[in-house]
């Protein structure tokens, strides 16, 4: 079985990060204190059930993949032309083809 990309604190660091938001506001929206976050992100505690829920929520991610469970993401392309959805596919198959290579 191949190694996890992310641990579970590297996933919500990446994610808070993609999505813009300092740790400061992660924290007021999910109602703790940034080192509850900092915490997190750093592997020195874990999220409950509830944050688990709480952040795939605020991530629009399911909590299958916040835990590493599931190895899909999902990419919203509303907005994007029929080509550019192409462009991002070729993308995603270039990657996937030099994984598999790096893997074998």
């Amino acid at each position: 079985m191949a190694k996890e990309l992310f641990s579970l604190a590297e996933r919500i660091k990446m994610l808070r990060e993609k999505s813009g938001l300092t740790q400061t506001a992660l924290a007021k929206d999910l109602g703790l204190t940034r080192s509850g976050v900092n915490s997190w992100e750093m592997g020195l505690s874990v999220p409950s059930t509830a944050y688990i829920v709480e952040l795939a929520k605020c991530f629009d991610i399911s909590t299958d993949y916040l835990l590493g469970m599931e190895k899909t993401a999902s990419v919203p392309i509303d907005g994007l032309s029929a080509k550019q959805v192409g462009v991002l596919m070729e993308i995603i198959q270039c990657f996937q083809t030099d994984n598999k290579r790096e893997y074998a």
